[in-house]
């Protein structure tokens, strides 16, 4: 079938909306009518070739054995939520009709870190940068008789999608889907960034590092966690107004002027947790994030740095003589299948905020004004709506 899509040939090219060409699903797969796509700054970083490998890594890639993915041209987009139009052979959890959240990590249920609860880290979902799909190796989506890499297995800027039935989950048919959408990527990365994997506890200190998509959702995991002070750090003037009104107790426009907020009203104990998501991670940033960490604490980095950053600054003795943790997560350390029906149910609760995330709402002809915004902090979540 002919679809219409957004594609990226290189990076610093637009996006491009044409029409593309989707092969119908096979064994284990399912064809979904999209509702609504996000627009996550993990799209922006092979925009910016943040996340693009040099010729110089490539080569060091191959020599040490690992595949370099075929990457452009790539159909973006891996956030979102729709319904069920066409299930393949053998799919035996969904049906036509359903509601479903995408989940950008495939999750096979029996390797080794799903079976001990780390679905974030399966070993079909290692394999979310390839054109050929996790079910049985070939291609489903093609442009001018070249194949489509598809955003980590998805390529949810489109109209319809094709996927792996491990990378939806069934969502009830009364939660909207536009708040759906939400929680396949940014609200469960930052919640849990802001709660299960910084391990915040009852009357901790959290500072949340960037508080667009990601880090204004670990801003509401640390409320729930039971934070007591929650610093929310933006040079975004809008971003440190909104951010009380999803938990935070103090906001500040830079690190610096956050390590002195933390000394004051820590009395120079520092904070127990730390949580890194800027859009970009800037190497020097982690040095700061370190310091502004109490002995014993956490640091989380869930933001992206630049892959060509190899080099971090680093008090390596402050790390040991005050057992200071830094740590990378992805997905929050949470597990996609568990995580999505849970806070949706927080949702309807009204623990956690997801209507508020929304900022500005898209066509997907307008998928290079979304991204400009993004780039220009004007949203905390901007979503494309399809017919």
């Amino acid at each position: 079938m002919k679809t219409k899509a957004a594609v990226l040939r290189g990076v610093g090219s637009d996006w491009e909306v044409t029409e593309i060409d989707l092969d119908p699903p096979h064994a284990g797969e399912v064809l979904v009518k999209m509702a609504y796509a996000g627009i996550c700054h993990s799209d922006e970083h092979f925009y910016s070739g943040d996340s693009v490998p040099t010729p110089e890594m490539e080569e060091m890639m191959r020599a040490a054995g690992r595949d370099v993915p075929e990457w452009f041209p790539m159909l973006g987009g891996h956030e979102g939520a729709g319904i069920v139009e066409e299930v393949g052979p053998e799919v035996k959890t969904l049906k036509p009709g359903d509601h479903v959240a995408v989940s950008f990590y495939p999750a096979c249920g029996t390797c080794r870190w799903c079976t001990t609860g780390q679905t974030y880290l399966c070993d079909v979902g290692a394999d979310i940068y390839s054109k050929a799909m996790t079910t049985d190796g070939t291609r489903r989506r093609h442009l001018d008789g070249e194949d489509l890499m598809a955003m980590m297995q998805v390529g949810t800027f489109a109209e319809y999608v094709v996927a792996s039935e491990r990378s939806l989950v069934k969502v009830h048919d009364w939660i909207p889907l536009e708040a759906a959408s939400l929680v396949s990527c940014g609200v469960t990365t930052g919640f849990g960034s802001g709660s299960v994997a910084a391990g915040t506890e009852p009357g901790d200190t959290v500072v949340v590092i960037g508080v667009g998509g990601i880090g204004m959702n670990a801003v509401q995991g640390a409320k729930v966690a039971g934070a007591k002070h929650i610093v929310a750090v933006d040079p975004n003037e809008f971003k440190r107004q909104m951010a009380p009104t999803f938990g935070a107790t103090h906001t500040t426009a830079d690190t610096g002027a956050a390590l002195e907020l933390v000394t004051e009203i820590t009395w120079g104990v520092m904070a127990d947790r730390v949580v890194l998501t800027p859009g970009v991670v800037p190497a020097d940033m982690v040095m700061i994030a370190l310091m502004l960490l109490r002995k014993g604490g956490t640091c989380v980095l869930t933001g992206m740095p630049k892959i060509t950053d190899l080099m971090v600054p680093m008090v390596l003795t402050d790390m040991i003589y005050s057992c200071k943790t830094f740590k990378g997560v992805l997905y929050g350390e949470m597990n996609p299948r568990e995580a999505m029906p849970r806070l949706l149910s927080m949702y309807e609760a009204g623990v956690i905020k997801l209507d508020e995330l929304i900022t500005q709402t898209y066509k997907l002809d307008d998928i290079n004004e979304a991204m400009r915004d993004l780039r220009a902090g004007k949203n905390i979540r901007g979503v494309i709506a399809f017919e």
